[in-house]
């Protein structure tokens, strides 16, 4: 075998997937054949599972393992010898506020906060990381000077937001430490012998061979279902980001904000705010910005922030959720074929599951103790 494991998919998912492996000593070659509209590329990143209670209790523990993984991950990059300087643009704390602007949206904000509250309990953070509640005044005059008069605020002092695209470019210098090959290669077909995988075969006619295959292909990776025949519930669920510049404003101390329509504004250093999304299911794969997306983002998030109306728009992103129905991931291996294993399906989610989905894959795609049990994620939950 040229390999022991082989990644199909180079977003944030299979690059943490190959870093893992290359820790583990693993010859591991990561594919990639960049895809337009990747959803690695396009999310905001908002690391703040500790204030949700929107899909479920399985989610939410899964989720608190995966954003602690974030540290794990950093101090392993940062020796490995990736700069701190690099580390910290892709990856850093903020706050975060939940925000009604009306009595129906207060009266959910009180309905979701008690829930909070029970899981804060359990939890039992330290008195600076509680969430709480705080008056509108204060959470425009201290966290986010653009926001509008709001009926009711929840603080959440503690949260992280990740840049999927510098993450992901964080990763590939880890890669080449590792030693991990990557080509940028368009995989057409798995090699299949009497069940097992023996590697895969490009569009070119390359063939690299392993003796174990990780399909983290995104949106992408139902191209393998019927090989496999197994039906992989992914599809695409289009989502629309504005990037905006605020001039003359330090927005490197402001808070996330999350509102009741689901939409959100995530500040970055440089005057730079991420307001978005829509969440477009049923897309198909277009990856491209709307009349009606754009104005969506844009009307939500001047209800939310009037103040951000005189905001520049620089950029506009748009990527493809891997989207699966009941809002969790695909992960481990896949029944029939020996070898081939599944870390897809994150949904609006990736950059929050997605790194710590992969270390535990990979663990498990290479005999390694799993510290969590995958048979809740995995494929046969809704089809087999």
């Amino acid at each position: 075998m040229d390999y022991d494991l082989i990644i199909i998919g180079g977003g944030i998912v299979g690059s943490t997937a190959a870093y893992r492996a290359g820790q583990l000593g693993a010859r591991t070659l990561l594919c990639d054949r960049r895809d337009t509209g990747r959803a690695t590329d396009a999310g905001a990143g908002i690391l703040a599972p500790e204030s949700s209670t929107r899909d479920g209790r399985l989610w939410y523990d899964f989720a608190l393992d995966a954003v602690d993984f974030y540290s794990v991950l950093i101090d392993d990059l940062t020796a490995d010898g990736v700069s701190n300087e690099e580390l910290s643009r892709a990856y850093s704390l903020c706050s975060k506020l939940s925000v009604a602007l009306d009595d129906a949206e207060a009266a959910a904000l009180a309905e979701m906060e008690q829930e909070i509250y029970a899981r804060q309990e359990e939890r039992r953070p330290p008195s600076t990381e509680l969430i709480r509640r705080i008056s509108p005044a204060e959470a425009r005059d201290s966290f986010f000077p653009p926001l509008a008069d709001a009926s009711a605020v929840l603080l959440q002092p503690v949260s992280r937001r990740v840049d999927g695209r510098l993450m992901t470019a964080a990763l590939e210098h880890g890669l080449r430490s590792r030693g991990v090959r990557t080509v940028e290669a368009d995989v057409s077909a798995l090699m299949l012998e009497d069940g097992q995988v023996n590697g895969v075969r490009t569009s070119a006619g390359e063939e690299y061979t392993a003796g174990a295959v990780l399909i983290a292909g995104g949106a992408w990776s139902a191209a393998f279902a019927d090989q496999l025949n197994v039906r992989i519930p992914v599809s695409p669920q289009r989502g629309q980001i504005i990037h905006l510049l605020v001039p003359s404003q330090d927005t490197s101390t402001w808070s996330i904000v999350g509102g009741f329509s689901g939409h959100y504004q995530v500040p970055w250093p440089g005057g730079r705010v991420a307001i978005g999304a829509t969440r477009e299911t049923g897309s198909g794969f277009v990856p491209n910005a709307t009349v009606s997306g754009i104005q969506e983002v844009l009307h939500e998030a001047l209800r939310l922030s009037p103040g951000l109306r005189d905001a520049a728009i620089h950029e506009i992103r748009v990527g493809l959720r891997p989207y699966t129905t009941d809002h969790l991931p695909l992960l481990g291996s896949v029944p029939g074929a020996k070898g081939v294993f599944l870390a897809t399906g994150h949904g609006p989610t990736g950059l929050t599951l997605g790194p710590f989905s992969a270390k535990l894959v990979v663990e498990q795609a290479l005999d390694q103790p799993v510290s969590w049990d995958l048979a809740p994620f995995s494929v046969t939950r809704i089809f087999h």
